[in-house]
């Protein structure tokens, strides 16, 4: 089949790249790559993992009633000495 085909700068180059080091045509190299993209395309995903969770957890209470001054939250938790 004749068709006209326009590559992407980035992909073009890649595929001048790995033609040169394979010493294929440019009709070689560009069947070969839609060969193993297809292929890829077409395999199955892999199994499906499982979602992440967060299991949460009581941290007692809280130490600083204003939690918007940095300040009070360092000195609550690294004593008086930080300033």
């Amino acid at each position: 089949m004749r068709t006209t085909l326009t590559l992407d700068p980035d992909v073009a180059a890649a595929l001048e790249r790995w033609r040169e080091a394979e010493d294929l045509t440019l009709k070689a190299a560009v069947n070969e790559a839609l060969r193993h993209g297809l292929k890829a395309l077409a395999a199955p995903a892999g199994p499906a993992r499982e979602p992440y969770r967060i299991r949460p957890w009581r941290a007692g209470r809280l130490l600083v009633e204003n939690v918007d001054d940095v300040a009070e939250a360092l000195a609550a938790a690294e004593g008086e000495a930080f300033r």
